[in-house]
């Protein structure tokens, strides 16, 4: 057996540990399955148990220069750090050369959210006598309501909800479950498209939101649709279903100022995930002082 052909075992050995004894999600499994063919990639010829710390400095020093972030490095150099991981453990490697190497640091970057009055734009549109306009709206409403990932609005049942309490059970990173709060606006919503679901649905598709062809909708096409509803309404054209999940904790958080409780329905392991929205909140505020203190406002010219 080649060296290449070993290695790619290994690789494909450690992804089926994620997938099956981990259970990552197939979104996570496809990230790390990205980052271990780069680096089987960078090593060329040279077998996994003889990489250096130096070698895996010029890898991450290679990408950087040919524009790879800060924030992409650092993902991947974890990602390498928990195979080598897996190969000392399991398949007897010495030592882990990926272990106190860092990745240059990006300039922080907040996420981008829609104000209020652009959510609620996005979401004021008519959807009575249109099957996929209804199903649209009830999807944007519960992924705004309840600060949904696309991939956990996506993998609803209907048997998740719950909207006499106001309340769904999401599968979230991990296969942790969590139940969120369901606005009145989006079981509504949902209430109107559950009425129809039924009407597409194809026999033993067990999804929440079907496409028109019957079939549990794709990640791609609520993103899709997402987009398309944007643009009529003449909201920005860079709108993903994760803007709206910003917007949940933006708004929840200028709000409530609970930050724990932010961080409980987001389902974020840790409040440190959770804090980037104190920034925002932060924004927020000094746009409200500028504008409005007396000390603040720029003088006019006269």
């Amino acid at each position: 057996m080649t060296s290449g052909n070993h290695q790619a075992e290994l690789a494909s050995a450690y992804l089926f540990h994620l997938a099956k004894e981990r259970r990552l999600s197939p979104l996570t499994c496809e990230s790390y399955a990205r980052d271990i063919r780069a680096l089987l990639n960078l090593a060329q010829e040279t077998p996994l148990d003889r990489l250096q710390i130096h070698h895996v400095r010029r890898f991450a020093a290679q990408l950087h220069g040919e524009g790879f972030s800060g924030r992409s490095l650092a993902r991947m150099l974890s990602a390498w750090r928990g195979f080598y991981r897996y190969l000392t453990r399991d398949h007897g490697y010495a030592s882990n050369p990926c272990d106190g190497i860092r990745a240059p640091k990006s300039p922080k970057t907040l996420p981008h959210t829609l104000s209020p009055d652009e959510a609620a734009k996005l979401l004021e549109f008519p959807a009575s006598d249109d099957l996929m306009a209804l199903r649209d709206k009830a999807m944007f409403e519960l992924c705004y309501s309840s600060g949904l990932r696309l991939g956990e609005l996506a993998g609803l049942k209907p048997e998740d909800l719950s909207l006499d309490d106001g309340t769904a059970r999401v599968i979230g990173k991990g296969g942790k479950t969590r139940i969120v709060p369901v606005g009145s606006k989006a079981a509504q919503a949902l209430r109107e498209w559950m009425k129809q679901r039924q009407t597409l649905a194809k026999p033993g598709e067990t999804g929440l939101f079907m496409s028109r062809y019957g079939k549990n909708i794709s990640r791609r096409s609520i993103d899709q649709r997402l987009k398309i509803q944007a643009l009529r309404q003449g909201v920005s054209a860079n709108i993903h279903p994760h803007v709206l999940r910003h917007s949940f904790a933006s708004h929840l958080l200028q709000s409530s100022g609970d930050l724990r409780a932010v961080q409980e329905m987001l389902g974020h392991a840790s409040i440190s995930t959770t804090q980037v929205y104190t920034h925002l909140d932060f924004q927020h505020l000094s746009k409200i002082y500028d504008a409005t203190h007396p000390r603040a406002r720029k003088k006019e010219k006269s």
